[in-house]
């Protein structure tokens, strides 16, 4: 139990990928906020994010049309969680295919604003590695 305990605190130091995911932090420095606004379901804020770190002063759009790739990082987390509900909609539930559909756009509509942010956040840190700074250092970006 003890070790379970030491791997979960370890996953989810500062320095770590999922770190950055969780806590919706810049993937470089793990100081700044990757979202202008925390989580919300306006959906003209959802996936607003700061131009730069305001931190470390990491570009995020680190090219044109950056984060267009999310989108396929989306595309799957979108038919992991269809397969997901289904499955459970049909085999614990034991609803009908029409009814398991329905329960499938419904998770899908509602889960859309973590889906977009989750997209955004991994895409970059597959870009991206953590670097330690020091109180004096100033990073150039």
């Amino acid at each position: 139990m003890q070790k379970y305990i030491i791997f979960k605190v370890q996953m989810f130091k500062k320095g770590t990928k999922i770190y950055s995911i969780v806590k919706g932090k810049c993937p470089r420095c793990h100081e700044g906020d990757f979202f202008r606004y925390k989580f919300t379901f306006n959906p003209s804020k959802i996936t607003q994010l700061h131009s730069n770190c305001p931190s470390c002063n990491l570009k995020y759009m680190m090219e044109p049309s950056f984060f267009y790739g999310a989108m396929y990082v989306n595309y799957g987390i979108t038919v992991a969680l269809s397969i997901i509900v289904f499955l459970i909609s049909k085999l614990l539930f034991g609803f009908t295919l029409l009814q398991s559909f329905i329960v499938i756009i419904v998770a899908l509509v509602v889960l859309a604003p973590v889906n977009l942010r989750l997209s955004r956040i991994l895409w970059i840190n597959m870009f991206v590695g953590y670097k330690k700074f020091s109180q004096k250092q100033k990073p150039q970006e």
